[in-house]
């Protein structure tokens, strides 16, 4: 069985293609598994690491704004559409999955031409266009938010799979993890990040929390601050002059995240698809403030999938006056049943076995992957029997 994965340009597409191949290659040794990614991409690095073969095509995003740039970006797509062939030649692909990202594009609808069975994964609860354009011949239709199921047309073929995350975050040991990381029991942590790249607005706001925060001994607050704010921060928290600088630490970029969320009380940070799909499988309370510069404002969403069920609290960053974040964390960590229940709720949120629950209806699909039922549940045109919504 030969596999192709595609998605790219950000960790939100890259690691749940990661997770469903992880949990395919589990399942079946066997199986030929290749990614299909960009070169200027997170996903050139990312999957590498993971052990797992990439290739590379030529493709970038439109720009909605001004139609006379997109010039390149269609002489980008030609390329890229011919790299795909090629790769289809050589491979020979049984089954394609995408999840998302304009790489996405042309390797699914190579596939799509080609007859050969193809699923896409839509993370956020509003979905990009590339996955809207992709639907109308996509066997399967997953689903990361159940907000998302009603964006699609076909939707007899969209299933509510919950987004995949890596094993590890689910469910952590608060208590093992900060023994790990060496914070005591006691302390109550606080764990920021504005994403890989890093976010001005909230780094702004978490230093008026170190700040906020100093006087009070239990309180610790770990802050990723992304590289391109790193030096600037460190910098600007120095200038505070902290009386207890013991208690803040400054991280560019946080590897060990299954570690850091599981040993926190309270998250802060954006509400990308990954990310939020980390915070609840989690099960951690969490503050979102989504990003306003993304397409479709999918972020926004994304949050509010989550604070209308009791898991989040919601600040848009027009909203976010200057001390609000520290004074808002502060009612929490004085009010630890509403804490509790946030956590709960937060919980009841994340789907911990999504990887699972894509690989049950593709196996279900193809019998090459199924795994003593040979059953199918599709004809994989999209009619025939649909499996359950997974939530």
């Amino acid at each position: 069985m030969r596999i192709i994965m595609t998605g790219g340009g950000t960790g939100g597409h890259i690691y749940p293609a990661i997770a469903i191949a992880d949990t395919i290659r589990d399942r079946h040794p066997e199986a030929e598994i290749l990614f299909i990614g960009t070169e200027g991409g997170m996903e050139s690095r990312i999957v590498p690491a993971h052990g797992y073969p990439i290739r590379f095509i030529r493709v970038r995003g439109f720009n909605r704004k001004n139609m006379l740039k997109n010039l390149g970006a269609l002489k980008e797509l030609a390329v890229g559409t011919l790299q795909t062939r090629r790769i289809f030649r050589e491979f020979r692909p049984d089954l394609v999955i995408g999840t998302g990202g304009y790489v996405c594009g042309p390797v699914v609808k190579a596939a799509q031409q080609r007859g050969i069975r193809n699923y896409i994964h839509e993370q956020n609860a509003y979905p990009g266009l590339t996955n809207r354009i992709l639907e109308k011949k996509a066997d399967r239709i997953f689903v990361g938010f159940e907000e998302a199921a009603s964006f699609f047309t076909a939707r007899s073929r969209v299933v509510v799979s919950g987004n995949p995350v890596r094993k590890e975050f689910r469910d952590p040991d608060r208590k093992a993890c900060r023994a790990k990381l060496g914070i005591p029991e006691k302390a109550f942590m606080i764990l920021a990040f504005g994403g890989s790249g890093g976010a001005a607005r909230i780094n702004e706001e978490v230093l008026r929390m170190m700040k906020y925060f100093d006087e009070q001994p239990d309180v610790s607050i770990f802050f990723a601050s992304g590289r391109v704010y790193y030096n600037r921060v460190r910098t600007e928290a120095e200038g505070l002059e902290l009386k207890h600088p013991e208690k803040v630490e400054i991280l560019e970029y946080i590897q060990e995240m299954p570690d850091y969320l599981g040993a926190s009380d309270l998250v802060i940070g954006r509400a990308g698809a990954l990310t939020t799909a980390e915070i609840t499988v989690s099960g951690r309370a969490a503050i979102l403030i989504p990003s306003p510069n993304v397409t479709g404002n999918h972020q926004y969403f994304n949050a509010r999938a989550i604070s209308d069920h009791g898991g989040a609290l919601l600040m848009e960053e027009k909203d976010l006056a200057p001390g609000e974040l520290a004074r808002v964390a502060d009612e929490l960590i004085q009010d630890r049943t509403r804490l509790n229940s946030m956590e709960e709720a937060s919980r009841r949120c994340g789907t911990s076995d999504a990887a699972e629950i894509i690989y049950q209806v593709i196996s279900g699909d193809s019998p090459e992957l199924a795994w003593g039922n040979n059953d199918r549940q599709s004809d994989g045109a999209g009619g025939g029997k649909d499996p359950e919504p997974a939530r």
